[in-house]
């Protein structure tokens, strides 16, 4: 199974590329703001516990997101494998991930650090908030957002290296060759 974790800092384009791979490698793609979203629509006990975290820009409990994957990942059983889009973001998330897919004889395969610079990305948010209406892309939770990215989750960079699975992919640029390079960082592994 080809397992892949797909990183970066919020705008950085892990969606769009995420679209891509699962299209090329016919993965699943497991976006876990895409599930936490339905839930909040859906106005599940999860979805109201979720909305009060993600409104103050701050990350959800590991073992509510470890359950979530865990029973997604279970659901898909003649797939190809996975690409998680915005899991884990933090060093616990992935020592529970590891763990979690070892259970079920799988690995990951590799991660892939779409790097963006920070003006860009804050550019690149504030036009998704005027185009999408998404609550969480104003200004202030946007720098939120970026605050708990670079104290949390920037650290997995070091983690994964030290696991030999990290490939640096800069982000900014073309689509295509950002895709490219992308494809050439999982064939390679």
């Amino acid at each position: 199974m080809l397992n892949i974790v797909i990183f970066g800092a919020p705008g950085s384009g892990k969606g769009t590329q995420s679209e891509r791979i699962v299209t090329k490698y016919g993965l699943s793609h497991i976006s876990t703001g895409d599930v936490l979203r339905a839930e909040i629509k859906n106005g599940t006990d999860l979805g109201r516990t979720a909305k009060q975290y993600i409104d103050q820009g701050q990350l959800l409990p590991d073992e509510l997101i470890i359950d979530i994957l865990a029973s997604t990942l279970d659901g898909l059983k003649d797939s190809k494998g996975v690409i998680f889009d915005g899991f884990p973001r933090t060093i616990a998330q992935a020592e529970a991930l590891k763990q979690m897919l070892a259970e079920r004889g799988q690995a990951v395969s590799v991660m892939l650090d779409l790097d963006v610079p920070e003006d860009e990305l804050m550019k690149r948010l504030l036009l998704r908030g005027q185009q999408s209406g998404r609550a969480d892309d104003n200004e202030e939770t946007i720098r939120k957002r970026l605050t708990v990215y670079h104290s949390q989750t920037a650290p997995l960079i070091d983690w994964y290296k030290k696991e030999g699975l990290y490939a640096h992919i800069n982000g900014l640029g073309e689509l295509e060759r950002i895709t490219t390079d992308i494809c050439a960082a999982i064939e390679g592994k």
